[in-house]
């Protein structure tokens, strides 16, 4: 094809050198302190507010890249500080997405910048959908949403599980059943405005890594919104479930619509962290004297950084071409964008894993980094769809086959 580059374009290289700057300089000389801490980074979110980092503004110029590469372009670089901190500062986004995915216009205009504050008082945003019996099996969803003519309100009851950023958040994003008896298929999207009585979250989950990201269970207890609130406008949520009871396609579900579009975003955070742990294992290695030469002169671990840099390099390009696909609205045909999180997913697992055994007894310690990140990366095998469930839907794609 005349014309076809990899290379970046000037706007995206002047972004990657910025974010990285901002990883380099603020995220990494902090991340021990707020990884022990397992508190959220609100001093880091605010910087990253007051260069315009984090907010609506930076996130909509992301979005509009045509190449669709800005956004796993600035992840990465986030990711590759450290993960945890990265999150507190990404973790808004899920919601953003899940207002995009399914929200009206005027939607985005009024709820998005309610997601993220100013810089003088940064908020963050949660997104709600899996809950403690029901993660990837979205059907199983038991938190329920009725219509209530008289005040034109939606009640909201249900608790739902492992929300980044929930119970601290100025809005939660939450999807809700409206019509069980139509499975996935009858669900739909809520926004809960700053304020609202009836949520509550009783505790912050401890995790094994992460821990300066914001996780908890959060309640609904006769959560009462405006009808306006309901993503997509009442009316259309409608036609979609009177599609869906008449056996017609009804269109995308609310919470596998939002997965979809993160995906490769989740994917490119899983590159920064395997980034990470390689950049620090390459350096180490040239450094490190054992047998009266450096380690990698020793072609056991010359080999494994070798494949090390050849795997995230293969992840990222699935990360990329995910995301270009998104952005320019090509059909997922192969599960590609399930492919560039499971990829991506795996290797930030195996390199941290690989970049501990290279430093030997010192990578096990937490007076060098690769420790954490190995704890880090397991995530990603796991949340936004496992591994198993990324597997099922390329397997279903490539097919045409329901595989159960």
């Amino acid at each position: 094809m005349a014309g076809f580059s990899l290379e970046l374009n000037e706007d995206q290289r002047d972004l990657r050198d910025w974010v990285h700057g901002f990883a380099k300089d603020v995220i990494r000389p902090a991340a021990p302190e707020w990884d022990e801490r397992e508190e959220t980074p609100w001093p880091i979110i605010q910087e990253a507010a007051k260069i315009g980092l984090y907010g609506f503004e930076s996130l909509a110029t992301w979005f509009a890249d045509p190449i669709g590469l800005s956004l796993p372009i600035a992840t990465e670089e986030l990711f590759w500080g450290d993960a945890g901190i990265a999150l507190a500062i990404m973790g808004t986004g899920l919601a953003v997405a899940g207002i995009f995915a399914s929200g009206e216009p005027e939607q985005l205009a009024e709820w998005v910048p309610e997601c993220f504050g100013d810089e003088n008082d940064p908020k963050v945003a949660a997104f709600c959908a899996s809950e403690p019996q029901a993660g990837s099996d979205v059907s199983g969803y038991r938190t329920r949403a009725r219509y209530d003519e008289a005040t034109d309100e939606w009640v909201i009851n249900g608790q739902k599980a492992w929300a980044t950023n929930g119970g601290i958040a100025n809005v939660h994003v939450v999807t809700a059943v409206v019509d069980p008896t139509l499975g996935a298929r009858g669900q739909a999207g809520f926004i809960v405005p700053p304020g609202t009585p009836g949520v509550a979250s009783t505790r912050k989950i401890k995790k094994h890594g992460l821990r300066a990201s914001h996780t908890a269970d959060v309640f609904f207890d006769d959560v009462r919104v405006p009808g306006r609130c309901v993503l997509g406008g009442k009316e259309r949520v409608e036609a979609r479930l009177a599609r869906a009871r008449e056996g017609k396609k009804a269109g995308g579900q609310a919470a596998m619509a939002t997965f979809e579009t993160t995906r490769p975003t989740v994917g490119a955070m899983a590159v920064g962290v395997a980034r990470a742990a390689y950049d620090y294992a390459l350096e180490y290695a040239k450094d490190r004297e054992a047998f009266g030469r450096k380690i990698i002169q020793n072609q056991s671990i010359a080999f494994d950084l070798a494949n090390m840099r050849m795997e995230i390099d293969a992840a990222r390009m699935l990360v990329w071409r995910a995301a270009w696909m998104g952005r320019n609205n090509v059909p997922f045909e192969a599960g590609e964008g399930s492919m560039s999180k499971l990829k991506a997913s795996e290797v930030a697992v195996w390199s941290t894993e690989r970049a501990i055994q290279i430093l030997g007894g010192a990578g096990y310690t937490r007076e060098h980094p690769v420790e954490r990140m190995h704890r880090d990366a397991k995530i990603f095998t796991i949340f936004e769809g496992t591994s198993e469930i990324q597997r099922l839907v390329i397997s279903r794609a490539i097919s045409g086959i329901h595989i159960p």
